[in-house]
């Protein structure tokens, strides 16, 4: 099943021109088969990344969005709290597999990794840090997998009409 993907860099510094980690998710999201919905470049500011991701969560089009970066403790690092309050459900597994991932490369500093996934409005949401690293071994290792249909004995994709549902909402 293609999927309709929108991904979001959050930085103070990168453009279009030099966002390697934005051009590596979109060139794996590509080759396996999805769509790119659309692509953006916003500040580390959290109302400007809650703004863009909640447009995507509102677009019935858009399936899921994966944002890269601002997951730091820095300064302005903040789109873990700019996204976490859009979500209606967190998938606690993903960052904690990722962590585990993460640290074979890095060791200890992968307890710095303030990724995140859920769902909101139906939307399947991923927040990761921005390194090349980081956005390669996500997708690589978790994303890529649980975004194709025939990963068994489970994946994100055959739960998607039902993550629409909600006790809120009426279904139809």
């Amino acid at each position: 099943m293609s999927l309709a993907i929108a991904l979001l860099t959050v930085s103070d510094s990168r453009t279009l021109a030099d966002d390697h980690s934005g051009d590596a998710l979109q060139q794996r999201l590509l080759a396996a088969g999805h769509r790119l919905e659309a692509r953006a470049i916003v500040p580390d500011d959290r109302y400007r990344i809650r703004a863009e991701v909640s447009r995507w969560i509102a677009d019935p089009t858009v399936q899921v969005v994966i944002s890269s970066g601002g997951t730091g403790l820095a300064g302005r690092d903040g789109t873990p709290e700019a996204v976490a309050p859009l979500l209606d459900k967190t998938i606690d597994g993903f960052g904690e597999l990722f962590r585990v991932l993460s640290f074979e490369t890095i060791g200890t500093s992968s307890l710095q990794s303030r990724c995140l996934a859920g769902v909101a409005n139906g939307t399947l949401i991923f927040v990761l840090p921005g390194s090349l690293d980081a956005v390669e071994t996500a997708w690589d290792r978790l994303i890529g997998a649980q975004l194709d249909g025939t990963t068994r004995p489970c994946n994100l994709v055959q739960l998607l009409p039902r993550l629409r549902e909600s006790p809120d909402r009426p279904v139809g």
